[in-house]
């Protein structure tokens, strides 16, 4: 089975790619932060941020239209979370429309929150498939153990990672089996094929989870992340955080004056 990575482009060489993982993931919640705490009416500063991410992907390398993928893979489901806001936000009317009997009206508080709810999805995205693309999961992991992140939270992502593939092969490989043995088969019965196969898949995947336990524990796993370059922070990763907190912080100034 083939499946997508989110570290696929982590393979390329950069200057982003090179940094230290720390650097990254410090670099890019802070960003996450000015984005968030920005007000929504500061247009050119949420401008100013799409054009310094933008400036970060050319200089790590990864396609464009990679990013705006997965970036457009998750942003349907934050416009239909924000989308009945303007309808239902006091204030304002800027438009009033009627379905039958049902009238709505559209107020410009609400427009305003909408906005603000889609922009910092969009840019909040886009730094986290940033940081995903050009940092290994390995390594990725190792960063957050080095920034005193509890293990149990680095172990749950860790296995939720490597085994999600491996269920999911599980899942297609029954699919495919049952498709060869039924033709044409009614909707009840599709539904209790379906159930059939969720629960073997949940007691092979408990099996899977025991099994793997005992390995771990007779090879003397102590939770310790195992990578074989042992990254550091040096004086790039010091420049890079300085310089993109500086711009953050001049943006946002901007913004202010």
């Amino acid at each position: 089975m083939e499946h997508l990575f989110i570290d696929q482009y982590s393979g390329l060489d950069s200057i982003i790619h090179r940094l230290d993982p720390r650097t990254k993931i410090v670099t890019l919640i802070i960003f996450v932060i000015f984005i968030v705490l920005t007000p929504p009416t500061y247009f050119l500063q949420f401008l100013l941020y799409f054009v310094v991410i933008g400036g970060l992907i050319l200089l790590s390398k990864v396609p464009f239209i990679f990013v705006f993928r997965r970036v457009l893979a998750v942003m349907p489901f934050v416009i239909v979370i924000g989308l009945f806001i303007p309808f239902i936000k006091e204030g304002e009317i800027a438009g009033a429309y009627s379905l039958g009997n049902i009238k709505l009206n559209v107020t410009y508080s609400g427009l305003i929150i909408f906005w603000n709810i889609c922009i910092k999805a969009f840019l909040t995205v886009m730094c986290l498939t940033l940081l995903t693309s050009t940092t290994s999961f390995p390594f990725f992991l190792k960063g957050l153990e080095k920034l005193w992140v509890p293990g149990i939270f680095i172990m749950v992502l860790s296995f939720m990672y490597r085994y999600l593939f491996v269920s999911i092969d599980e899942l297609m490989r029954m699919k495919h089996a049952k498709d060869s043995r039924t033709i044409k088969p009614k909707r009840l019965f599709e539904i209790k094929t379906l159930a059939n196969m969720l629960g073997s898949l949940f007691i092979r995947s408990y099996e899977r989870g025991e099994s793997v336990y005992l390995a771990m524990c007779s090879r003397g796993f102590n939770g310790s992340i195992k990578t074989l370059d042992n990254s550091s922070f040096g004086y790039k990763d010091a420049i890079f955080s300085v310089g993109l907190t500086s711009i953050l912080v001049l943006i946002r100034l901007t913004g202010i004056l």
